[in-house]
């Protein structure tokens, strides 16, 4: 890497969000999550697991009776007796049976063709769209610190187990908290000594910039506080550099493990974000990605069962889905809607939305038919019990089960 400034490592590494930056990401030991308490009933509780990379929605919930389907991917398609089949022609991809036996019994909600106007295939932006919840212009605060902001500022009350505080967890005033439960990977080349020096104010900097300092130096500490020891001088990473594309954060059921340890210990947190990344496949995308999907299924579907009874919401998003058509390398480019997942306390389950068409395409690409930020708003009003409006900076949409 060339001469690292604190802009091109977040830049290249994507290893913590500039909003997380400013607003002051801290590192917290699982004790401190699991001692926090409140004397008043602690409400609904929201899980975000978020699939980095551009899970290929068409491949998740298969429109396997369309024959345009078929016809887009000759050899990534689905037959109607591989999928896992739920209602109007479409199923669920072969590796989800435990979300298949969820939407079964009624308790998995599958919102379709959920995107954004004028999306952005960069894994980068588009991510950043999505936990920010500002799809005009790039913002510098995500949608749960915002809500964090008007709910307290506790960063125990919104926290991540992934390495460092992901976008969506940074207020204007308050960030939610990071509890690291695996191991914090920097980009090539970066080492203790240049983090260190990133955390280190200058003379004349800006508050801005000096308080992205203070946050690097918090980076430091999160480092530590992960591996226990303080780090060599010369230091280098064996792992591949974290990117937009997920790989930082620990296997999804030691983090859904952590959250349910802290669920059932009656920890006062209304929000948990845990991750999943692995999703940026090109090539022979089929068989890889329904080994990710497996992945996913197992521990999220044991999670649902576990929390049956408690107040618990689960939502499942990735930044965006893929292209109706296959590449020449069986496998799909970044496109762009694809459904969400919700499960959990008073969600219906059942297909809800419209179905995006495979023939009436955007320069290739499905028409979004469910504005994220609906999501979002049916969440901080029926699970968090906030105003959606100023929090989504004036939307005015809400999901609604029919």
């Amino acid at each position: 890497m060339d001469t690292i400034t604190r802009r091109r490592l977040l830049t290249a590494g994507g290893v913590v969000a500039a909003g997380a930056l400013a607003a002051g990401a801290t590192a917290y030991a699982l004790p401190d999550i699991l001692g926090f308490r409140s004397e008043e009933p602690n409400g609904r509780i929201l899980v975000l697991v978020t699939l980095y990379g551009g899970n290929d929605g068409l491949n998740t919930v298969i429109p396997y009776a369309d024959p345009a389907y078929a016809a887009n991917r000759p050899s990534m398609a689905y037959p109607a007796d591989q999928v896992l089949p739920l209602d109007d022609g479409l199923a669920l991809n072969p590796a989800l049976k435990g979300l298949h036996r969820l939407y079964g019994d009624g308790r998995l909600a599958i919102v379709q063709g959920v995107g954004y106007p004028k999306p952005d295939r960069s894994h980068f932006r588009s991510m950043d769209i999505w936990q920010t919840a500002s799809p005009e212009r790039p913002g510098t605060t995500g949608w749960l610190g915002r809500w964090l902001d008007t709910a307290g500022r506790d960063p125990r009350l919104a926290v991540s187990f992934e390495p460092v505080l992901p976008p969506l967890l940074a207020g204007a005033r308050s960030a939610g908290a990071t509890v690291p439960g695996g191991t914090l990977d920097l980009p090539a080349g970066v080492t203790s000594d240049i983090l260190t020096g990133l955390g280190t104010p200058s003379a004349g900097e800006s508050p801005e910039r000096a308080r992205a300092a203070a946050c690097f130096a918090d980076l430091v500490r999160v480092r530590d506080l992960v591996a226990g020891t303080a780090p060599e001088e010369d230091e280098e990473p064996d792992e591949e550099p974290a990117t937009a594309t997920g790989g930082q954060a620990p296997a999804l059921d030691r983090q859904l493990a952590l959250v349910t340890r802290c669920i059932e210990a009656g920890a006062a947190t209304r929000v948990y974000s845990v991750s999943l990344g692995g999703f940026d496949v090109h090539a022979d995308e089929k068989g890889a990605q329904e080994a990710i999907l497996a992945s996913l299924d197992g521990p999220l579907a044991a999670f649902v069962e576990r929390m049956a009874g408690r107040e618990v919401v689960v939502a499942v998003y990735s930044e965006f889905g893929r292209r109706v058509r296959a590449n020449a390398s069986d496998g799909t480019d970044h496109g762009t809607a694809s459904p969400v997942l919700l499960l959990g306390a008073g969600i219906p389950g059942g297909l809800h939305g419209d179905p995006p068409s495979l023939t009436d395409l955007d320069d290739g690409d499905l028409r979004h038919t469910t504005d994220f930020r609906d999501v979002y708003a049916m969440l901080l009003a029926d699970v968090l019990g906030a105003d959606p409006e100023p929090i989504l900076g004036g939307w005015t949409g809400r999901l609604t089960f029919s």
